[in-house]
């Protein structure tokens, strides 16, 4: 019978642990993250090939691009026409260039700055148009200066 209490014991701390693990494992792999965050939109970038890793899921959107017109690259999408050709978690802006692009969509300046070095920080931004009304902010990164 003594044999019988530490197996038993040994038994209950095993399937605690299995439970435990097992809980935490599931769930959301992305962690909070947006459609934008795994695509990477917003990230710094000298070439299109910055912004579309092999790993990526497209779901048929095209590729992103290097947006070099932007200080230190923006990965984003340019030419859409409404806010359902952006991923989620990025809307569709019309920018002082003239151009539509899907730019990050933030609450704080931290969120836009993930992938991007310090000197060529984006701004969450208010004051910028939306292809359509919305009330939310978006991640606007430094003019060249060209």
């Amino acid at each position: 019978m003594e044999c019988m209490v530490p197996l038993a014991r040994h038994l209950a701390i095993c399937l605690f642990m299995a439970a435990t693990t097992t809980a935490t494992g599931c769930g959301d792999d992305h962690h909070g993250s947006t459609e934008a965050d795994e695509k990477g939109v917003g990230a710094a970038c000298t070439n299109d090939a910055d912004c579309n890793p092999e790993d990526a899921d497209t779901d048929g959107m095209q590729d992103q691009s290097c947006l070099t017109q932007f200080a230190g690259g923006y990965c984003g999408l340019e030419g859409c026409m409404d806010h359902d050709d952006c991923p989620e978690g990025s809307a569709c802006v019309i920018h002082d260039d003239g151009k539509n692009y899907c730019f990050r969509i933030c609450v704080d300046k931290s969120e836009c700055n993930e992938n991007r070095p310090a000197d060529v920080e984006s701004n969450c931004s208010a004051n910028i148009d939306f292809t359509s009304p919305l009330s939310v902010k978006a991640c606007v990164p430094p003019s060249s200066g060209v």
